[in-house]
């Protein structure tokens, strides 16, 4: 059994998209980032840069005690390298999908998500910040745009580059981006957007989260902190 950390982020999403997709029984452990809860020092414990998600493994492969694991793209690895799915074995291949994987984790979220934080949640619009990161995020949308021109996936098969990108494109209207400028990545959205795994990882997180909005205290809890 695995126990997810999780709360409905895009970081959130691509572990449970990996979980249902493999069909590794899971259990989610709610941590509402805007009430304060990935401070509390059990998740600490876990996820010492206090950010979801997070995993505690209770039977990992080594046959010792319960593993803890934090940060998504290091999740995805340990998650794929224990079921044997969604990595490839081969030299070539994983390396393939472990450099795209990267790729998402050192630029599309940042990006994104430095454009998700001045364009909808900043208290000031900033009018240099917002085109700063609406463009960067456009330039990274082409990249895999042209990646995509010619392979259905990210790499040879479907696989943790792809699940760790795709909730970073959900949102793509936020992030002032028309998917119809993009169509080998539009086509790539709709067909991974339609995966019976996919529906059901959506489908958890409306579950867990039904809070559309952030308010005053939450922004302080999620954009406030300092190292004291």
């Amino acid at each position: 059994m695995i126990d997810l950390y999780y709360w409905t982020t895009p970081n959130g999403h691509k572990i449970t998209m990996f979980l249902e997709e493999t069909g590794m029984p899971y259990r989610i452990v709610p941590v509402d980032i805007g009430s304060g809860a990935q401070f509390e020092p059990a998740f600490l414990a876990i996820a010492p840069n206090n950010r979801i998600p997070a995993i505690l493994d209770h039977a990992p492969a080594d046959g010792g005690g319960p593993l803890s694991v934090f940060e998504s793209g290091a999740i995805l690895l340990y998650l794929a390298r224990k079921s044997g799915r969604l990595l490839p074995r081969e030299l070539r291949g994983e390396v393939e999908v472990t450099q795209w994987l990267f790729w998402q984790m050192a630029g599309l979220g940042p990006m994104a998500g430095q454009n998700h934080h001045f364009a909808r949640y900043a208290p000031e619009k900033i009018p240099y910040a917002i085109e700063r990161y609406v463009k960067e995020t456009n330039r990274l949308y082409g990249v895999l745009n042209h990646r995509l021109s010619d392979r259905p996936y990210i790499g040879a098969e479907y696989s943790i580059a792809d699940i760790a990108c795709y909730p970073w494109i959900v949102p793509h209207e936020a992030q002032g981006q028309r998917l119809e400028q993009f169509p080998h990545l539009k086509r790539w959205f709709e067909h991974i957007r339609e995966r019976p795994a996919t529906v059901r990882a959506y489908a958890r997180a409306a579950d867990v989260n039904t809070r559309d909005t952030i308010t005053e205290e939450s922004r302080r809890v999620l954009f406030g902190q300092t190292a004291r």
